[in-house]
């Protein structure tokens, strides 16, 4: 069992657990197929697992560390966007509501992706590789977004929150009464969210 699979935090974790998603953050792994880093390169992408019939062995020697998502919710809370490679139309919606969402940082459709990579990157990950969080009532998020209540990620969709587990998630349980929540999904990507991209979620 590789470590390969990433859970909503950001962290690459081991699990039978299968993904509908793949990502990239470059090479992370050794030539004995172990995690030796979290990163490599600031462009972290989401793939689809299947694409114009390319086979590949996983965690092949210099070669990018593939990586599994359950979903794109969780790719999303976790740093990524998607690929403009193998998700051409799913990377151009993201830019524009992305730009849409988040006027106050003067880009436009010229501005260049690695632009976007770069605040997402100073979003997701600070100098010690720690997850970084920002808190907001749960009730003031767009649906698909990730919050944290104890240690445990959960997935806000339709006024419910839902536990992440590698395999799936628990049955939704109502939001909270009051009061701000440490929130996975970038603030960024939430902005993307309100400005109208919704993200796949295995509910």
């Amino acid at each position: 069992m590789l470590q390969n699979r990433v859970d909503p935090s950001g962290n690459i974790i081991r699990t039978e657990a299968r993904g509908l998603f793949m990502g990239n953050r470059g090479v992370l792994h050794n030539d004995n197929k172990e995690i030796v880093r979290p990163y490599k390169i600031k462009t972290w992408i989401t793939c689809v697992l299947a694409f114009k019939n390319r086979r590949r062995p996983v965690m092949a020697p210099n070669r990018y560390t593939e990586l599994f998502f359950m979903d794109e919710a969780t790719s999303f809370a976790a740093g990524h966007r998607p690929c403009f490679e193998c998700r051409k139309a799913e990377a151009h919606q993201f830019k524009s509501l992305w730009l849409k969402g988040n006027p106050d940082k003067g880009f436009n459709e010229k501005t260049l992706i690695k632009e976007i990579d770069n605040i997402l990157h100073a979003e997701r990950i600070d100098e010690h590789n720690s997850k970084i969080t920002f808190r907001e009532r749960p009730e003031n998020l767009p649906d698909g977004t990730f919050v944290r209540i104890g240690e445990e990620p959960y997935l806000l969709n339709k006024g419910l929150l839902y536990l992440w587990s590698p395999g799936g998630y628990a049955k939704g349980i109502p939001l909270p009464g009051s009061g701000k929540l440490p929130v996975l999904t970038p603030a960024s990507v939430v902005n993307a969210f309100r400005a109208g991209y919704v993200p796949q979620m295995a509910i």
